[in-house]
């Protein structure tokens, strides 16, 4: 009789057990009796494959909670991470934007030009910066500081949601003391700026190149007079700011008036150390 009392207890408990963790996870379990060729209960106890199926299903349950547990711990960490930048400097002309693309290509780090994001604001319709990019552009003169950043801004975030990308060569930024103080400004600790690259050619071999390019570029600062413009604005504004890094040692010179294979072969070892 106490034997009976006590097999009794340990139905009831295997009847009423997974009851309780069912509901958590939205299943329905056979009743007991399911083993039973009739369907009917047998009243003999819980079914053991219905034990089976509930462990199972709980054990893949709880790993598929861990597993998006840890991927949203890895996205959260990602998205706090600052991200690497290199400023790309030089005078106009000096092939900045050539080894740029071909580190974009074979080192998989974005490539942002400012002049392209600038050039590119300018043509959209509406855009109430383009008449400002416009007038400054022609002129020769550098963009206002916090229209530059914010483009460039909105493009590495734009490629960190959609690709995430997390390595970016800044082409021709900063120029200036006021695009240095609008970058920490706006950007600030989202981004860690590793180095600076700074490509070193003699203005008439520039000048040169810059005529080339203009047959075909169809560039309105590819102009000889807007050329000289720009190398006065060059050296009176952008070679203190390349003064300041060095000072920091983030300063990396490249001389720019060799082949595009020898100066990609210098940058793919500095950028890969």
């Amino acid at each position: 009789k106490k034997t009976r009392t006590i097999h009794q207890k340990r139905r009831t408990t295997l009847t009423k057990l997974p009851r309780l963790h069912i509901a958590h996870i939205g299943i329905k379990m056979t009743p007991p009796g399911c083993c039973s060729k009739d369907g009917a209960s047998s009243g003999k106890g819980f079914c053991p494959f219905s034990l089976f199926l509930f462990g199972a299903t709980a054990y893949s349950f709880v790993r598929h909670l861990q597993s998006k547990s840890c991927k949203r711990a890895i996205d959260d960490a990602t998205a706090s991470e600052p991200s690497r930048v290199v400023f790309v400097l030089g005078g106009p002309g000096a092939g900045k934007g050539t080894q740029c693309q071909l580190l974009s290509e074979k080192l998989n780090w974005a490539h942002l030009s400012a002049g392209d994001l600038l050039r590119e604001e300018r043509k959209k319709d509406g855009s109430e910066l383009a008449d400002v990019i416009n007038a400054n552009i022609s002129a020769g003169k550098i963009v206002p500081s916090e229209i530059t950043v914010q483009l460039i801004k909105n493009a590495m975030e734009q490629l960190r949601k959609e690709k995430g990308q997390m390595k970016f060569l800044i082409d021709g930024f900063p120029r200036s003391e006021g695009n240095v103080n609008a970058w920490n400004d706006v950007v600030g600790e989202d981004a860690n700026v590793e180095c600076v690259l700074y490509f070193e050619c003699p203005e008439d071999i520039l000048t040169s190149r810059l005529l080339e390019r203009g047959k075909t570029s169809g560039r309105s600062d590819d102009s000889i007079d807007v050329i000289r413009k720009r190398f006065i604005t060059y050296r009176d504004e952008s070679m203190p700011i390349i003064d300041m890094y060095e000072k920091e040692g983030k300063v990396r010179k490249i001389i720019a008036d060799r082949s595009i294979e020898e100066i990609y072969e210098e940058l793919e070892a500095l950028l890969k150390n």
